[in-house]
């Protein structure tokens, strides 16, 4: 019995079922998760407090210790980018389920050309073993 193994793509198949929003709920996921977006926000935070601490009164546009507007703007970033995290999560959960999937029909399709190989070659032994001469 002769048969292939067909391999698929499984990460393009993914890619290409998710709508745009998805996809950009992922790419914003991506990014999030990143040293360099922790960066950004740790320089933005510490150059607002700064500045309002350091500088002359009259050039603090968000005064401490209340620091209001900043902790507005910091709540309005958390409150829109927590859903998109939390949906890229999702599709990527999703992702390593169609992957472990794939992983398995493959393992599956590997599992049962082993036995027919095993079984061939114990075939081929009895034949051979059959026409050589007895052992002294």
């Amino acid at each position: 019995m002769k048969y292939s193994i067909s391999v698929k793509n499984v990460n393009k198949h993914h890619k290409d079922s998710l709508s745009r929003s998805q996809r950009f709920a992922s790419w914003i996921t991506g990014k999030i998760g990143t040293m360099a977006f922790f960066y950004v926000i740790f320089s933005w935070t510490a150059s607002w407090l700064l500045w309002n601490l350091l500088s002359p009164k009259t050039m603090q546009f968000d005064p401490a210790p209340d620091f209001l507007m900043w902790l507005f703007l910091s709540n309005m970033i958390q409150i829109f980018l927590m859903p998109l995290i939390m949906i890229g999560q999702n599709l990527q959960g999703k992702h390593a389920e169609i992957l472990a999937d794939n992983d398995f029909e493959v393992n599956k399709k590997a599992e049962q050309e082993i036995k027919e190989l095993k079984e061939k070659l114990e075939y081929l032994t009895d034949l051979i073993e059959k026409r050589l001469p007895p052992a002294k």
